[in-house]
C-alpha cells in the first residue's frame, strides 16, 4: 500500500495520519469543513514539534512528515486511495453514511475501506459500502504514534486476501503489533477494559473516595500506568460512555451499562482532555 486516506482529523484521525506519514505513505486527511482543517494541521504539527523536542525525530524529518499529508475538507480526496481509515465520531448512522459514499467513491478495485471505530459492528459498515469482502476494523490506540498495538477486525463478509494485505501493512510497514478480534462489540480490548472503566466512575459516583483516589489505588496499589479516571478522560468520556452503549445493546450486561454520572457528564460537555475538564481540569493547549 503506497497511499492512504483517513477521514475525520481528531485525536484519533491526526493521530492515524502522522503513523502513515512517517511511515513514508502519501496521506490525506478529510475533516468537515476549513476550520476543521486548520486545526488538524496544527495538532498533527503541534505533534511532530513535540516528537522532535524530545529526540524521538529530528525536525527535518518532521518537516518531512508534513509534507506528505495534504489536508482537505473534500471526501473525494480519498477516491485514489489503497486504505482508506475511517476515524469519524462513535456515531453508527454517521459511519454508515461514510461508509456508504466512500464505497461508491473508490477507484482502485483493491482497495481497503477500513473503521478505526471501538464499537460498532463491521458487518454492518461493510453492507453499506458495495465491497464488503474489502471492508474490516483497524482499530489504533490513542496515541496512536506511541501504542505498538492494533486490533484488526474481519467481518463475516471481509475476505481473508483482504484481511492478509491489512496484517502485513500494519506489521511491515507501520511496524506495529496486529491482533485479530472477531466483530463483537468492544473487540478485545475494550471487553475488558471499558468495564473497568465503568466501575472506577460508579465508585466515584457513590462517593467511596476522591477521583485522585481510586487513582493512586489504581497505580500504586495495581501498577497500571494511569489511573482509570485519568484514563477514560484520556479516551475521552463520550467515547467511553458511546462504547458502553453499544456493548450493553449487544449483551445486555449491566457491567456495560454507562452509569448516570457519566451521562451526565457527557451531557455538559465534560469529556474529558479534548474538552479540558472532565473528572480532572487541564489547561488548555495554546
Amino acid at each position: 500500500m503506497e497511499s492512504v486516506g483517513v477521514i475525520g482529523g481528531g485525536l484519533m484521525g491526526s493521530g492515524i495520519a502522522e503513523v502513515t506519514a512517517r511511515a513514508g505513505l502519501k496521506t490525506v486527511v478529510i475533516e468537515v469543513d476549513q476550520r476543521a482543517v486548520a486545526v488538524t494541521e496544527q495538532r498533527v504539527r503541534f505533534s511532530l514539534e513535540r516528537a522532535a523536542a524530545r529526540g524521538k525525530i529530528t525536525e527535518a524529518e518532521g518537516s518531512a512528515v508534513l509534507d506528505r499529508i495534504t489536508f482537505t475538507a473534500s471526501l473525494e480526496a480519498v477516491a485514489d486511495r489503497d486504505l482508506v481509515v475511517e476515524a469519524a465520531s462513535e456515531d453508527e448512522q454517521v459511519k454508515l453514511e461514510l461508509f456508504r459514499r466512500v464505497g461508491a467513491l473508490l477507484t482502485k478495485e483493491d482497495a481497503v475501506l477500513a473503521s478505526n471505530t471501538s464499537s460498532i459492528p463491521i458487518v454492518k459498515l461493510g453492507a453499506v459500502s458495495g465491497r464488503a469482502d474489502r471492508v474490516m476494523g483497524v482499530h489504533f490506540f490513542n496515541p496512536a504514534p506511541v501504542m505498538q498495538l492494533v486490533e484488526l477486525i474481519p467481518s463475516l463478509t471481509t475476505s481473508a486476501q483482504t484481511v492478509g494485505r491489512v496484517q502485513t501493512f500494519i506489521s511491515e510497514q507501520l511496524g506495529k503489533q496486529p491482533i485479530v478480534a472477531t466483530d463483537r462489540a468492544g473487540f478485545v480490548v475494550n471487553s475488558l477494559l471499558v468495564p473497568y472503566l465503568l466501575s472506577a466512575i460508579r465508585m466515584y459516583e457513590a462517593g467511596y473516595a476522591s477521583a485522585a483516589d481510586i487513582d493512586q489505588g489504581m497505580l500504586l496499589g495495581c501498577g497500571h500506568p494511569m489511573g482509570p479516571l485519568a484514563l477514560a478522560n484520556l479516551i475521552g468520556l463520550d467515547t467511553v460512555r458511546a462504547i458502553g452503549v453499544s456493548m450493553y445493546d449487544e449483551f445486555k450486561e449491566p457491567m456495560y451499562s454507562p452509569p448516570p454520572l457519566l451521562d451526565r457528564m457527557v451531557d455538559a460537555g465534560l469529556l474529558g482532555k479534548k474538552s479540558a475538564h472532565g473528572f480532572y481540569a487541564y489547561e488548555v493547549a495554546k
